[in-house]
């Protein structure tokens, strides 16, 4: 039976998770990859996320693009996406949701901010059912590749790494 997150993630909620346990998600989520993640640690550095009304805090942020074919994830290991963890962690987000292997020094950031990174099998009619609002929130000049936020009833995945282990630790670490 997956553990069942309700966004915001409270950080009680994350100290309870384990390497390869089943979730599902539930409540409001961020979206964003390699176009928009580095614009958006851009506003944290800027201080100006609230002018956005954007807020981090307990949130989630699914490495995926919203097309109107659904949503499905991309690799959270290319530079423009894995390279943004750190910072979005350290602003707040609980749990980012992609696919593929991440690096160690990502791991271990995921670890100092109390967050947790699961891959979502790419299911995109599946997720597409499960979701059930979307609204672009930033700069929707990116198209399907703006940053949206989006309301979903539960989404599943699954822990990928969390308290400095990862389930490709036995791994090659290349993305499936």
């Amino acid at each position: 039976m997956p553990k069942i997150i309700n966004t915001p993630i409270k950080n009680n909620s994350i100290a309870d998770l384990s390497v390869g346990e089943m979730i599902t998600l539930s409540g409001y989520i961020y979206t964003g990859r390699d176009a928009v993640l580095p614009k958006i640690v851009s506003l944290i550095e800027a201080g100006k996320l609230k002018e956005y009304g954007i807020d981090l805090e307990g949130a989630v942020i699914f490495h995926t693009a919203v097309s109107p074919a659904g949503v499905g994830p991309t690799s959270s290991n290319k530079y423009d996406i894995e390279s943004t963890i750190p910072a979005l962690s350290k602003a707040g987000v609980k749990l980012h949701l992609g696919k593929g292997a991440l690096s160690q020094e990502t791991i271990a950031e995921l670890d100092k901010y109390n967050s947790v990174y699961a891959v979502i099998p790419p299911v995109t009619a599946l997720l597409n059912s499960k979701t059930l609002s979307k609204k672009v929130v930033a700069f929707p000049e990116l198209g399907m590749e703006a940053f949206h936020l989006l309301e979903v009833k539960d989404y599943p995945a699954i822990i990928a790494a969390v308290h400095g282990k990862s389930i490709y630790d036995e791994r090659d670490g290349r993305a499936f």
